[in-house]
């Protein structure tokens, strides 16, 4: 296959990659190979959503969590993390400051904790909504009813990363768990009317690149309206504490992919990307992204939610964490967005039905 077949079945609408292409890519050591890739998903990231860059403000306000998952920093069997539960009236007026500071929308994460009842999250919801702004969900995995209410109360979006769609390697890292459970959760939030989210780690440990190739698929065939995409960061206090971290290159290989795949996806420069590169935000948006997720916990709380480690580690206030990021979106030649990002999403649903 010539470069330049590839590089028009690329950027074809609906692209043509096929399984064997996108392994061929995610396998690529060829730099000037990997370059037209990043170059092709940048042009198909303009033409799909712009240049405009969405900010996201994420109010982390709980790191109890009922899961075991091996990677995370934040998973029940950790005994020596500070947890801490914000109260409803904190997260609300957290949500508000963002508002007020210029996030068009807010996303209110934890972990799987059931402390707060169905009805305890649509109060907040309801509140945050008041606001004027669009609110996302990541709270894992819950019953339906909660979905359902939540849904009713005014809540846009919902945030589950699948992490990999090799269902062997998803029951390793999270005990009493199934990959085809997560995929009902996420059917669920889609009957509902929700905005999906949902995502992969790369780099786990027993990762094939064929693995890879499998997620960016699923996300497709999901019809997700935003892919996150971020590298496995070992903890010290998981069983992976050993295990060798993603490589930024791949990631930013299967964010690219994620782009053509997708033309019209949301796509997160992911915190997670910057804490294992410097350099990685701003290489992911010369890759096809077009969302930064800020953390505005508030301080007392924001080092304690440390799903992996060197998170939370930015002491930024709400104003001053979207002053930075627009001062730092402007030297990459990139302009903030003004509004919450829905205009793409419909689009991006047709275009998968079309595909």
């Amino acid at each position: 296959m010539s470069e330049r077949t590839l590089l028009e079945r690329l950027e074809a609408d609906p692209p043509t990659l096929s399984r064997s292409d996108i392994i061929q890519l995610l396998a690529s050591t060829d730099a000037q190979e990997i370059e037209s890739l990043f170059c092709a998903a940048d042009r198909v990231r303009r033409r799909g959503v712009g240049d405009q860059v969405h900010l996201r403000a994420i109010i982390e306000f709980s790191n109890h969590c009922v899961r075991r998952c091996a990677y995370c920093g934040i998973n029940r069997g950790r005994r020596d993390l500070v947890r801490y539960r914000m109260a409803p009236e904190e997260i609300v007026a957290t949500a508000r400051r963002a508002a007020r500071a210029g996030f068009r929308t807010v996303v209110l994460q934890s972990g799987d904790d059931f402390h707060y009842s169905r009805e305890t999250v649509a109060d907040i919801i309801r509140a945050v909504k008041s606001a004027g702004v669009a609110v996302t969900l990541s709270l894992g995995e819950r019953p339906f009813q909660d979905y359902r209410l939540w849904r009713q109360a005014g809540a846009d979006r919902y945030l589950l990363k699948f992490e990999t769609a090799d269902a062997a390697l998803y029951a390793r890292l999270h005990p009493g768990q199934t990959l085809a459970q997560r995929l009902r959760c996420l059917e669920e939030l889609a009957s509902l009317g929700y905005q999906t989210g949902s995502g992969n780690i790369v780099g786990l440990p027993g990762q094939a690149l064929q693995s890879l190739a499998d997620d960016l698929l699923l996300m497709r065939s999901l019809g997700v309206e935003m892919a996150a995409i971020g590298p496995f960061v070992p903890h010290p206090s998981t069983p992976l504490s050993g295990e060798v971290p993603g490589e930024t290159g791949l990631v930013l290989r299967v964010l690219a992919l994620a782009r053509l795949l997708m033309p019209r996806v949301h796509l997160p420069a992911t915190t997670a990307l910057g804490t294992v590169a410097g350099d990685g935000r701003a290489r992911a948006l010369r890759a096809g992204a077009n969302v930064l997720m800020l953390d505005v916990t508030p301080a007392p709380y924001r080092e304690h939610y440390e799903i992996y480690p060197g998170k939370g580690r930015d002491g930024a206030g709400v104003e001053q964490a979207w002053q930075q990021a627009g001062r730092w979106l402007a030297g990459q030649g990139r302009p903030v967005a003004q509004d919450a990002g829905d205009g793409h999403l419909a689009a991006t649903r047709a275009g998968m039905a079309r595909a």
